[in-house]
């Protein structure tokens, strides 16, 4: 928040209610962390649609036809306590993470991190430097500032659009999207949301930026409960740094009572979120060592040592011993083992094939010509793999009229992915019938793979 006192009267303002934020481009060793880390998820991105598997697209979160692919598995609308697994398991890795490393997940692997230092750089190269794009915003409009912003704001566009319709790739086939692309095919669907996508890029990465982390993001709200003495955060060395003050480089800066900070100001202007990290730890800052960089550049300068801003804990800021492992941490990652572990198995356990078994609703039984019990059932059978598929169909718990025991009545071929219909008919000798209902089971078996089995129970009526 930011305070303004006017006659006598506390005014509170939002923050960044009426200032921008110039961000200063910075090098050192967090940053190149940082591009490479950021070249390398960002390139990972683009990639994964493209990878083929079996001919398919490996990765495919196909929503129309309820079909999610992840290379040799296809998950269905009936595997949803798995993404349940998969919420839990980055949440509790979340937490451990933060517990132990702060905000890192902010300030290095976070899409609107990595997209709003990229729209960042595009700035710096069009329009400049820190102090040249302020004196371009506070310039009048000219032709040359004109092009400079329809240069960078179409560039921004360009960006944003490729990163939309590479996210639009992972629910519709890649090869399919990118070619109605060329062709102009798009349906009125999907260029929808292709243009959705665009502005909320273009939007979050080139206009709100740091309000998105601050406003938006629940993550800086909640990310304090986790923090403890031990957990790395990037703080300034207050008993190093104060007092601070400019001085000259070779000037004895203790002779004259100052302490290491020089007061340049480069660690609030390289922040992407313009906060200065020297009024200690703040809900704001998202850990991306910025300053740190920044700050052990002018400190190598002066001839100091380095790490007056650095990745530290409370703990070693007060010269105690860090314990980084404890309880909390311990806790967290346990929790992250077993919840990987229990979904592993449960893919692992997973079959491949789901069957229903409805009954002719019209009778619930009928006499033949013979004299034998007759009811009809309709079995549901999906393919829940990749490939083509021949399942035997079995009847348990009750002998069949002219059907050898423990021998198919039926074997049906169902199409990868598909789920398809099979009317079945059962004849019973009412002399092998105990009472009027009978329960008995559907058995659905894979030919090729025996161990993928489903077991159906139903009821057999009679008079």
């Amino acid at each position: 928040m930011k305070f303004d006192i006017k006659e006598e009267h506390l005014i509170i303002k939002p923050y960044k209610s009426n200032e921008s934020i110039y961000v200063r481009e910075q090098k050192g060793f967090y940053q190149r962390i940082r591009r490479y880390l950021g070249w390398l998820l960002m390139l990972t991105f683009i990639a994964i649609p493209f990878i083929q598997f079996n001919g398919e697209q490996a990765v495919l979160l196909d929503v129309a036809k309820q079909e999610f692919r992840l290379f040799s598995v296809t998950f269905w609308p009936q595997d949803f306590v798995l993404l349940a697994g998969i919420f839990m398991v980055a949440a509790f890795a979340l937490f451990f993470i933060t517990t132990w490393l702060g905000r890192v997940w902010c300030g290095y692997t976070c899409p609107q991190t990595i997209w709003t230092l990229a729209f960042i750089w595009v700035e710096h190269r069009i329009e400049g430097k820190r102090n040249q794009r302020k004196a371009l915003d506070k310039a009048p409009w000219s032709i040359n500032k004109l092009q400079k912003r329809v240069a960078k704001h179409s560039i921004w566009l360009v960006m944003s659009l490729f990163t939309a319709t590479t996210f639009m790739s992972y629910f519709i086939p890649a090869s399919d999207l990118y070619s109605e692309m060329i062709a102009f095919e798009w349906s009125g669907l999907i260029t929808f949301w292709v243009v959705f996508f665009t502005f909320c890029t273009y939007g979050n990465a080139g206009w709100m930026r740091e309000q998105v982390c601050i406003y938006l993001c629940p993550y800086s709200r909640f990310q304090s409960a986790m923090f403890d003495k031990n957990t790395f955060l990037v703080a300034y060395d207050t008993k190093r740094g104060e007092s601070r003050g400019p001085r000259k480089r070779k000037a004895d800066h203790k002779s004259l009572g100052l302490g290491d900070c020089v007061d340049c100001n480069l660690c609030v202007e390289v922040c992407p979120v313009g906060i200065d990290i020297r009024n200690g730890m703040q809900y704001e800052c998202i850990n991306c060592g910025l300053c740190v960089d920044a700050c052990d550049e002018t400190m190598s300068r002066f001839n100091y040592p380095t790490g007056l801003i650095s990745y530290t804990s409370e703990q070693r800021l007060l010269s105690k011993k860090p314990q980084p492992f404890n309880l909390k941490l311990a806790a967290y990652g346990s929790l992250c083992i077993m919840l990987v572990a229990a979904l592993g198995l449960w893919i692992n356990e997973r079959i491949p094939l789901e069957a229903s078994v409805l009954r002719d609703r019209n009778a619930l039984y009928r006499v033949n010509y013979e004299g034998m019990v007759e009811n009809t059932y309709t079995l549901k059978i999906l393919n829940k793999s990749q490939q083509s598929a021949n399942y035997r169909i079995y009847v348990e718990d009750i002998e069949l009229d002219k059907i050898i025991q423990g021998e198919p009545i039926k074997t049906v071929q169902v199409a990868a992915g598909k789920m398809q219909e099979v009317p079945l008919t059962l004849s019973v000798d009412s002399y092998n019938l105990q009472q009027k209902m009978t329960n008995i089971s559907f058995i659905i078996q894979s030919v090729n793979q025996p161990t993928t089995v489903v077991k159906k129970e139903t009821v057999f009526f009679s008079d």
